[in-house]
């Protein structure tokens, strides 16, 4: 994509009220814009990194054989009244509205109670288990505090998974496959050494749930954590009775802040029993279903993203989450600087390497700091120099200094040629 094609722009200035790094970042470097606290559109650049990271989700959840769907935003109030999650005591972050007939209904913050419901017309002989659904679709939670940029909005984008099993055995064996995917999507961005797999309250259903918590200094939530076991306990469940079931001592846990990414919930046969969605077994005696639900926030991760891989000079992200591989800023108006550049953008973009090029009429310091913010994992110089000795100024954005290469050398890098 050409850079003088692009309607947004790069900022000095962040709307007064945004305290949060990450939102600071990226509404500077174009890639969102702040429509209320909580709430936030996402532009080009942030689209991709978006669409990046779910395509790294999908395919994690297609390897474990999930289908793919898109339930709807609204939903019935008649549907959690069943599971009494319709009142504001239990659940105080709906929002609601109603119809013109005047019916009530919520704006989706989660989809347990309709999958289930829906579920129930797909789902009558053991034969059609076990079986797993989930969902790349926006939320809506009327948060309290919304101030942590997009990693707690009030709109935001997540991956829903629901399983459906015949018992507890088939559930568990499913729930550690996911357990492991969700860890291997941390590892895949990035987050792999500072994510842990969090013990945390398990409400009515469990002893406990499992999150998965990065620790960053910009979370809102309080962990201990064992370096050497991996693991992680939540502050709420932070007590002896739960150290001692987790065989976790108080001296080897380290205490800090982090942020939830993931949560993975067993709800046993309880949710099924709610809802009425039941199984013949295999000698026709009638069962209840297992289910089990399995949440990542999507915005949120790039959130988290944002504020891990970022420096003085702005975003940093790593080759698989960015929106471009390559940066190239032409510095020059020569005949030859301009065919140069050009011909290599066009070289590029048919070898199917994501890139910006930075075509503007604008200082190269200018160009510079924007490939810096913008966080473009090879920043690309052609100019009227580089035309005269005949290389290329390739610069790593994780590192300081550039070097002069040859074309050759930068395309066999790029994977363009062996």
């Amino acid at each position: 994509m050409r850079l003088s094609e692009q309607f947004t722009k790069t900022r000095k200035t962040v709307p007064a009220d945004e305290t949060s790094r990450n939102a600071q970042l990226l509404i500077q470097a174009g890639y969102i814009h702040k429509e209320l606290a909580g709430v936030y559109a996402y532009l080009p650049f942030g689209i991709q990194v978006l669409e990046n990271i779910k395509s790294i989700v999908r395919e994690e959840m297609n390897i474990l054989g999930a289908q793919e769907l898109l339930m709807t935003s609204l939903q019935r109030k008649e549907l959690w009244e069943k599971t009494d999650r319709w009142s504001d005591k239990n659940v105080d972050i709906w929002f609601k509205t109603k119809l013109k007939n005047g019916s009530d209904v919520g704006l989706a913050w989660s989809h347990e109670e309709p999958v289930v419901d829906m579920m129930k017309s797909f789902v009558s002989s053991y034969r059609e288990l076990p079986i797993a659904v989930y969902q790349i679709q926006t939320k809506f939670r009327n948060e309290l505090r919304a101030k942590s940029g997009i990693m707690r909005g009030r709109e935001f984008i997540m991956k829903d998974l629901y399983g459906f099993s015949r018992n507890d055995e088939e559930l568990l064996e499913f729930y550690n496959k996911m357990q492991e995917a969700y860890l291997n999507i941390f590892e895949r961005v990035g987050l792999g050494d500072i994510t842990y797999v969090t013990y945390a309250s398990g409400g009515a259903f469990t002893k406990f749930s499992h999150e998965f918590q990065v620790v960053t200094d910009a979370g809102e939530d309080t962990i201990y954590i064992s370096k050497d076991k991996k693991l992680a306990i939540n502050e709420e469940v932070y007590n002896d009775e739960s150290l001692s079931q987790l065989d976790l001592m108080r001296e080897e846990l380290e205490k800090v802040k982090s942020a939830e990414v993931g949560n993975i919930f067993n709800f046993g046969s309880t949710k099924a029993e709610e809802l009425g969605m039941h199984f013949t077994d295999e000698s026709g005696q009638d069962k209840p279903v297992y289910i089990s639900s399995y949440g990542l926030g999507i915005t949120r991760l790039m959130g988290v993203i944002t504020e891990h891989f970022s420096d003085d000079k702005g975003l940093a992200w790593p080759e698989n989450i960015a929106p471009a591989k390559v940066y190239i800023a032409r510095l020059g108006a020569g005949e030859q600087t301009i065919n140069q550049a050009d011909e290599l953008y066009k070289l590029l973009e048919d070898a199917r390497v994501t890139v910006i090029y930075d075509d503007r009429d604008v200082r190269a310091g200018e160009k510079f700091a924007d490939a810096d913010l913008l966080g473009i994992p090879y920043r690309i110089v052609i100019s009227d120099k580089t035309v005269e000795s005949g290389t290329i100024e390739l610069k790593n954005r994780k590192e300081s200094d550039s070097k002069q290469i040859q074309k050759d050398e930068l395309l066999k890098m790029l994977g363009i040629v062996g």
